[in-house]
């Protein structure tokens, strides 16, 4: 007699696989957009297969503040808000859009953003203000 191997026909376990996959994709393609530590993180998270312990080492901090970063990053670039933003960029000018950047994907503060920029921070919040309307947040 031989025995069968259960397929795995479960309809709602491959969707969720093929969303997680999908997720991966998007992040992937997304990690392009960051600069610095962050960009690093997420390759080694999701090109190298790196644990958080084995980050954290890297790094030289705690494995809970890699785990805290990586899931701050992987947020900010599943959010659609900065995706919708690009297709709508035309309207802004490259200060806005490079406030966008800075603030989406980057995920600096208004006050940091209006000293890398060197702008005003009430510049600053008027262009997030128009840049949200534009985008419907």
């Amino acid at each position: 007699m031989s025995k069968k191997t259960p397929q795995n026909t479960d309809p709602a376990r491959n969707q969720k696989s093929r969303t997680v996959r999908e997720r991966i994709d998007i992040l992937r393609s997304r990690a392009g957009q960051l600069s610095g530590k962050d960009k690093l993180l997420m390759t080694m998270y999701l090109e190298n297969a790196n644990t958080f312990r084995q980050m954290a080492r890297l790094a030289g901090v705690n494995e809970v503040t890699v785990s805290r970063r990586i899931h701050r990053i992987t947020k900010r670039l599943l959010d659609g808000g900065y995706i919708i933003f690009l297709r709508k960029h035309r309207k802004l000018t490259k200060l806005e859009r490079n406030i966008a950047h800075d603030y989406f994907i980057e995920g600096l503060a208004q006050m940091k953003i209006s000293v890398k920029r060197k702008c005003s921070l009430y510049y600053v919040r008027k262009t997030l203000i128009k840049i949200q309307s534009l985008v419907g947040l």
